[in-house]
Order: structure tokens, then sequence, then C-alpha cells
């Protein structure tokens, strides 16, 4: 029960069915899942731990709001996980489901450009990044950096609208998975690496647009 209530709770942050900055009493949290406090409070404690709450005493949760530090940092860090885990995938023999897995997500970026669909298009970019991390086969990594692609992704939902279309992130990806099945890391790294640079000068223009408070 703890773990449903974890996850449903998790899950509709990070869509922002409970807006950031929003209050919550437990018991409103358990009426809406309908299950007892317990659970609630235990992924309350969970959900703080991650980042995505701060637990207000005798007051219930305070869903985490978006602060310019927190955006960067998280994105910051973000990068070189996930390019540990690009080397470390391009370097492997992956099978050819492996693979298969990886030009899926990239096929549903593309489908969901041409349906003018941007949420259809976040929900396939989050597939390819946590797809790309599980196939780097390191229990640790799979692990932290989960998190924070999950914050990274909260933030990318409630931004949606105001980004244009995402063309280049698809193109890249295609080009990176292009990179993992010749087995070129050298050149995956590249591709990485400037994707990132890209997408930290939209993210500057963004935060700019959005007058987050700084921390």
């Amino acid at each position: 029960m703890g773990d449903h209530a974890y996850a449903a709770l998790k899950q509709q942050i990070i869509e922002g069915v409970l807006p950031p900055g929003s209050n919550w009493l437990e018991e409103e949290i358990a009426a809406r899942f309908g299950i007892s406090r317990t659970p609630v409070r235990e992924a309350m404690v969970r959900l703080e731990q991650e980042g995505f709450v701060a637990i207000v005493p005798r007051r219930g949760l305070k869903v985490a709001e978006f602060t310019r530090r927190d955006v960067f940092e998280v994105n910051e860090v973000l990068e070189s996980l996930e390019l540990l885990g690009l080397q470390r995938v391009a370097a492997r023999v992956l099978t050819g489901e492996d693979i298969a897995r990886l030009d899926a997500a990239v096929a549903g970026m593309d489908a969901a450009l041409a349906a003018d669909d941007v949420s259809a298009w976040a929900r396939a970019d989050y597939a390819f990044h946590t797809t790309l991390i599980e196939l780097a086969d390191n229990r640790h990594l799979t692990r932290t950096a989960g998190n924070y692609l999950e914050r990274a992704h909260r933030f990318r939902l409630a931004t949606l609208g105001m980004r244009g279309r995402p063309v280049s992130s698809t193109t890249s990806h295609a080009a990176t998975v292009e990179c993992i099945r010749r087995r070129d890391p050298a050149t995956a790294t590249e591709i990485h690496l400037l994707h990132k640079r890209r997408w930290a000068g939209e993210l500057d223009s963004l935060l700019d647009r959005l007058g987050l408070p700084a921390s």
C-alpha cells in the first residue's frame, strides 16, 4: 500500500495534477487515493527525500516549487549522469532488442511531432532517456539518474506550452542511437554535449520568461 501511495502521489506531482507550491493535508491525500494516512505519511517521507515535497509539521505537505537554482542544478547533474550512461552504452554490444527500444522511443518522438502532440513527444523523450540509462547496466546510476530524470521531466511537462517544436532534440537523439549502433562513444559524446549546450541556452531563456525565484 505504501509503494502504491508513493507512486501515485509522485505521478500526480510530476504531471502537475498537484501544482507546485500547493498544500495538502494528510487526510486530503488519503481521501484522494482511498487509503489510510499511514501509507500517505510513508510516501511523503520518501518524496521529501527525493525533492518533490516539503513536509509541514501538523499541516501535511507542500509540493516543491521550481526555483532557478534548483532547475539549473538538476539539469547540470543530469547532464553528467547521462554522459556516463551514454558512454557505457555506446561501448557495449547491445542486443537487437535493446536497440529496438531506443529506436521505438525515437520513432515515438517523430510520430508525436508529426501529430503536433507535444505531450506525446515529452513521454517518448522521457522513455528515450530512461531507456538509455537502464541500458548502461549500472544499478546505482539507474537509481540516481532516475530521480533526476523525474525531476527534469516534471519541469519539462510544466513548461511544454512555452517551448518551440523540439525538432533538434529528436534529431539529436536519432543521431545518438546511430552512434550506439556502430559503437562510437566519442561521436555520441560530442552529440550529447552539443545537445546539452543547446538546451542550456534554451533553458536560460525559458527561466527568464518564467521569472522564477533564484533559490
